[in-house]
């Protein structure tokens, strides 16, 4: 019989504890990381869907619905030109101040800006100055997004065994689908329930005035969570840089290109499928707003369950292969999807909106693990949220508005999806110019980490 001393027995307690506590920190992190992300893209995804449908009229009221909504349009990209901002100020805090602190903030911000959309007066009571407000505050939007991402993704990603990166930073992909079903459900529900002159003069104002007690349940998970074990390890070892954002352009300039394209396509195909095919079921199929919306919900409940399944999936196949099949399949869809829309059948349009949405969830889910794991640990907040916020400029900030003046200046669907095909060219590019992460690069919390490279 083989018999364990006292300090065998309190290693083994000590072991078990650790791992406990491990696990338990991970699974905060994962909800935590969720929850703020979906939150703040609820907020994104009620104005998104309020440009598409209803701002035009609101704060950009012009005899043409269709130059009404390129001016909503226009607003939505500030959102997303103001993303780099936040990249560059919240990155950089990321990689010097820690994870945690820097999540809060980016929450806040986010959450008092859509607050306050929602106490705005319209232009019918105060002229221009409606627009220029809304403005402002869609680019607050856009600066508190463009730093919670790649921070959010790290929070998950760096308590999760490396091995299965994947699927921990997935918890920041299914943020923007599961906010922007909540985000849909609820304008939805409020035009249902409410006459259109009712919810077009007060009802609107709900969903972005909800945000304010959303926000609250945010901050406090946020506020429970510990540093990441690879932040706390740089720390200690008085590695974290200096001068973050100089070190990214000069040292690890391939992998922010490659991290700015391979978000290219899927931005364009998300705009595509979540917000611009809303004006295009209203305005050329004839179809009502509650359709569009509907359709986009339950392609979105779907995302919430393939995106970790993606994630996951990359984990055990070859991440950057299984991205470019994505890709391919991103640029076939929509010549397969337009036609189905031409059928004006809601069931064919709500199952080609499902595929597309599932297509989305295949490049979204394994590309958080995919950018972050092109940069160093001690430059990764900053690098993964300049590749984030700087794709989002050249994808998703300008397609509806492309999209819009596609379909004006050629009248066919087929414009549309050849500047699909454009984005996925540009997006195979950045997957070749991708990297498995080496072994120095590939940290979890059980790991050591190597602040040399």
């Amino acid at each position: 019989m083989t018999y364990l001393t006292p300090l065998r027995w309190m290693d083994i307690v000590m072991t078990a504890s650790t791992e406990t506590t491990d696990k338990r920190s991970l699974r905060r992190a994962f909800v935590a990381s969720l929850s703020g992300t979906t939150l703040e893209y609820y907020d994104f995804a009620a104005y998104s869907v309020a440009a598409a449908t209803l701002f035009g009229k609101l704060f950009f009221p012009s005899g043409d619905s269709l130059a009404g909504t390129m001016a909503a349009f226009s607003t939505y990209a500030v959102g997303y030109l103001s993303r780099p901002l936040g990249g560059f100020i919240f990155g950089r805090l990321g990689d010097k101040l820690g994870r945690k602190q820097v999540l809060v903030f980016t929450l806040l911000l986010t959450g008092i800006a859509t607050f306050l959309i929602g106490v705005l007066p319209t232009h019918a009571a105060v002229g221009g100055w409606a627009a220029v407000l809304l403005v402002g505050l869609r680019f607050a939007q856009g600066v508190g997004v463009g730093g919670e991402w790649g921070g959010a993704v790290l929070l998950s990603s760096e308590f999760g065994d490396p091995k299965k990166r994947g699927f921990w930073a997935s918890a920041a992909q299914i943020g923007p689908p599961a906010g922007n079903l909540l985000a849909n459900g609820v304008i939805a529900l409020l035009a249902a329930v409410l006459s259109t002159a009712a919810f077009e003069s007060w009802g609107w104002r709900v969903a972005f005035l909800l945000s304010g007690v959303l926000v609250l349940f945010g901050l406090w998970l946020r506020m429970k969570l510990e540093e990441t074990p690879v932040f706390k390890k740089i720390a200690e070892q008085g590695e974290a840089p200096k001068a973050p954002l100089k070190e990214v352009f000069t040292q690890e300039p391939r992998a922010l290109i490659a991290g700015i394209l391979v978000r290219i396509c899927p931005d364009v195909l998300y705009s595509l499928f979540t917000v611009f095919v809303l004006t295009y079921m209203t305005t050329e199929l004839g179809m009502s707003r509650s359709q569009g919306l509907t359709a986009v919900m339950i392609g979105s409940a779907f995302q919430l369950f393939l995106m970790p399944a993606a994630g996951a999936l990359s984990d055990r196949v070859n991440r950057r292969t299984m991205y470019l099949v994505g890709t391919i399949a991103a640029a076939i869809w929509p010549f397969l999807f337009f036609p189905l829309a031409g059928t004006r059948s809601y069931l064919a349009i709500a199952v080609g909106m499902v595929v597309a949405l599932a297509i989305h969830a295949l490049l979204y889910g394994p590309q958080a693990a995919l950018i972050t794991e092109q940069f160093s640990e001690r430059l990764r907040y900053t690098g993964s949220s300049l590749a984030y916020t700087l794709a989002g400029v050249v994808g998703g900030a300008v397609a509806p508005l492309i999209f819009t003046a596609l379909l004006a200046g050629y009248d066919s669907w087929v414009a549309l999806a050849m500047y699909v095909v454009v984005t996925a060219v540009a997006t195979a590019i950045g997957v070749a110019l991708s990297r498995k992460a080496p072994e120095e690069n590939v940290v979890g919390p059980a790991e050591t980490v190597d602040v040399a490279r």
